[in-house]
């Protein structure tokens, strides 16, 4: 009678402990599943940044400037000792200064021999711009064309990476097709006009009274006021929004030359005229980029490579990744109290069992390894219940990730099987572990004591 009553508790016992365990494996379960999403999101966004990188920016690309503080947090604020290649940053923030480069910069960049394709950051402030068939002026942002980059497109064509658009051509982005409310294919063809107004200039009273003597007041004001100048140019490409950009400011992009122009016309007279905070340019065939760099630092100029660009963003990548991946181990941290609880009540439930099992012969160290293999399983059960449940959802939600994004048919939750098996053994390695105290103390338990609890 008394063995039955142990063997009819013993079953109780185990019904009862295989629902805590299965409660306590998606416990863990809930933390695999967000560390697999991590992994995946992070492999996935690496994998198509590399080969943005890889396909659409020149290797050999460089980004020079004269003041390197523009690397780390876009210029110096506050006093500066006083230099005419010093002046207020383009990002408008009070007190900001960098130092510029000067046409003399340009000069020696175009005499070296590792450097070619030397073009400035031309600053450009259009007063307003215009689309063909559309009668409203709007204000929007204008760039050159950077040839070392090949954006996608969402309509129309761009040149081969490396090779300007034409003097008479323009891009602009997807988001100013949306702003206008037409389809991006319509504008292909279409152009856009660009109106540049002159920095003001200070007038001499000299001139002032010429101009008043020839014209009366008006002509005080037309000579005090900015002149303008409208260029036009023809739609060739709608470009979709980079997906891995992380500059909030869509831009119209002419070409190198005709923003040369544009930035010549706006800034004539005045002292920003042959500054430039930066420029671009490609190292020569045979040269590396990163001997070039060093030999520009040792010049004083700053300089960025393409490799350097990728590091940094793969440094965000990583940065977001592990952020995700830590929420995920908060909640393995408190899986693993519930894996000590679960053992522990199962030890206290199964105390007359462990002591029939002692009495039958078994060894302390067989009792011990039973019950790290019960926390073994769990680990082994949540690890890969919420594996499972990460992929088939990743699988399934892909192709809706990459339509929203439109990266075509890339995939940004990229599930790495050995990463993933990596995880589950990590997770039944640290269930083990937490399983240990609850073990050692079945195995201590004394056989008589033990057959004698109720």
């Amino acid at each position: 009678m008394r063995r039955f009553d142990i063997m009819r508790r013993a079953a109780r016992n185990l019904k009862q402990a295989k629902g805590r365990t299965f409660l306590t494996s998606l416990a863990i379960g809930v933390g695999a599943f967000t560390l697999t999403m991590a992994l995946a999101a992070g492999q996935g966004t690496r994998d198509y940044a590399d080969k943005l990188l890889k396909n659409n920016v020149d290797p050999q690309a460089m980004f020079i400037v004269k003041d390197k503080s523009l690397f780390q947090q876009g210029g110096t604020i506050g006093l500066r000792e006083y230099d005419p290649d010093v002046s207020t940053n383009s990002s408008g923030r009070p007190g900001t200064t960098i130092k510029q480069l000067n046409e003399s910069d340009i000069t020696y960049f175009n005499s070296r021999g590792d450097l070619t394709n030397v073009i400035p950051t031309y600053t450009l402030s259009p007063k307003w711009v215009q689309f063909e068939g559309n009668t409203k002026k709007y204000i929007g942002s204008v760039d050159y064309y950077d040839a070392t980059i090949l954006n996608e497109t969402k309509a129309g064509t761009l040149p081969t990476l490396g090779t300007q658009i034409a003097d008479s051509d323009a891009t602009i982005p997807q988001t100013y097709a949306e702003t206008l409310g037409v389809d991006a294919g319509s504008l292909i063809g279409k152009t856009v006009s660009i109106t540049f107004a002159q920095q003001a200039t200070t007038a001499s009273d000299a001139q002032i009274q010429q101009a008043f003597a020839a014209g009366g007041t008006q002509a005080v004001q037309d000579l005090l006021s900015p002149q303008e100048k409208t260029f036009t140019y023809t739609i060739r490409a709608v470009t979709k929004t980079p997906t891995m950009s992380f500059s909030a400011t869509p831009r119209i992009s002419i070409s190198a030359s005709s923003a040369r122009i544009a930035n010549a016309y706006q800034t004539t007279g005045t002292t920003s005229s042959g500054k430039y905070s930066s420029v671009t340019a490609l190292v020569k065939s045979g040269s590396s980029p990163d001997t070039v760099k060093a030999d520009l630092e040792s010049h004083g100029y700053g300089a960025e490579t393409a490799k350097d660009a990728q590091s940094i963003l793969f440094t965000i990548v990583n940065t977001l990744q592990g952020i995700v991946a830590g929420f995920g181990l908060l909640t393995l941290l408190a899986s693993l109290f519930g894996i000590i609880n679960t053992q522990y009540i199962s030890v206290l439930e199964r105390t007359s069992q462990i002591g029939l099992m002692k009495a039958l012969g078994m060894s302390k160290k067989a009792i011990a390894k039973l019950f790290r293999y019960e926390a073994a399983w769990i680990g082994l059960l949540g690890g890969a219940l919420g594996a499972a449940v990460a992929f088939i959802t990743g699988t399934l939600a892909n192709p809706a990730i990459s339509k929203a994004l439109d990266i075509g048919d890339s995939q940004i939750l990229e599930f790495v099987w050995w990463q993933i098996a990596a995880m589950i053994g990590a997770l039944v390695l640290i269930a083990i572990i937490a399983g240990w105290l609850p073990s050692r103390k079945a195995a201590k338990l004394d056989p008589i004591e033990a057959l004698r609890t109720e």
